[in-house]
């Protein structure tokens, strides 16, 4: 049953439970990642500290893109796969031996098999939001950029592996300056299908057993893709901005 509420009153919602279960949820897996991998002290805290920043950013956009009563399944799913997207980045600096690196590919694989699933619970809940699909793309973007990290630090791509992740934030951060890159853009499959090949290339050169020459060129053509997919973006908004441009203009 859809809940009907006007985006504009306080907030319905109560995420707090599910941030309270994800922190406890990172601090048990860190703690016995940790132990398992001879891991620094300090990476249960490290992870706890990014997921409570992620989630504290995440949730400051809730109000008024989220007009529902609960916070949802859905969200409850992307929630889960913050955890593992979290774990992910707290293993940057620290050992990169092959153990090390199979389980962040792991974990990385763990939360690109949930991704889709959210969606489709939204959908089928009638629960979809503008906040979930927000949700849903920053969690893609720090695991993006977090691989991107540790396939440079791990010696397996160079350093320009890292536009990866920074070309989302770049985009954004281009907004800013241009007010036609924040037009809403129709989600498209080339963009969904380019999205999971990017991430599959990046768990692929994380993976200890593939090393370089084999893991830069899988890195690479992920990077290629996906530098396409934002060019395509860029000239759909473009487009798009024309013909506003000739309505100020009379």
């Amino acid at each position: 049953m859809r809940v009907v509420s006007d985006p504009l009153l306080p907030l319905p919602a109560h995420p707090l439970p599910t941030a309270t279960v994800g922190l406890i949820a990172v601090v048990c897996l860190a703690s016995a990642a940790r132990a398992d991998l001879s891991l620094g002290a300090y990476y249960p805290l490290k992870a706890a500290g990014l997921f409570s920043v992620v989630m504290l950013l995440t949730l400051g956009h809730l109000r008024g893109r989220h007009p529902f009563a609960r916070f949802g399944p859905a969200n409850q799913l992307t929630t889960a796969r913050a955890v593992l997207v979290v774990l992910v980045a707290s293993l940057l600096g620290e050992s990169g031996r092959p153990l090390v690196a199979a389980t962040a590919a792991a974990a990385g694989l763990g939360a690109t098999m949930l991704d889709g699933m959210d969606g489709w619970l939204a959908r089928r809940t009638a629960m979809a939001s503008a906040f979930g699909a927000r949700f849903d793309m920053e969690i893609d973007a720090l695991l993006v950029q977090a691989l991107a990290l540790l396939a440079w630090r791990y010696g397996k791509a160079g350093p320009w592996v890292l536009l990866s992740g920074l070309i989302r934030y770049g985009f954004v951060a281009a907004g800013r300056l241009w007010t036609w890159l924040r037009r809403p853009l129709v989600p498209t499959r080339r963009g969904r299908v380019i999205c999971v090949v990017q991430i599959v290339a990046l768990l692929l050169a994380v993976v200890p057993a593939i090393t370089p020459p084999l893991s830069t060129i899988v890195a690479a053509l992920g990077l290629t893709l996906l530098c396409y997919s934002f060019l395509a973006d860029i000239v759909r908004l473009w487009h798009a901005r024309q013909p506003m441009a000739e309505v100020q203009r009379r």
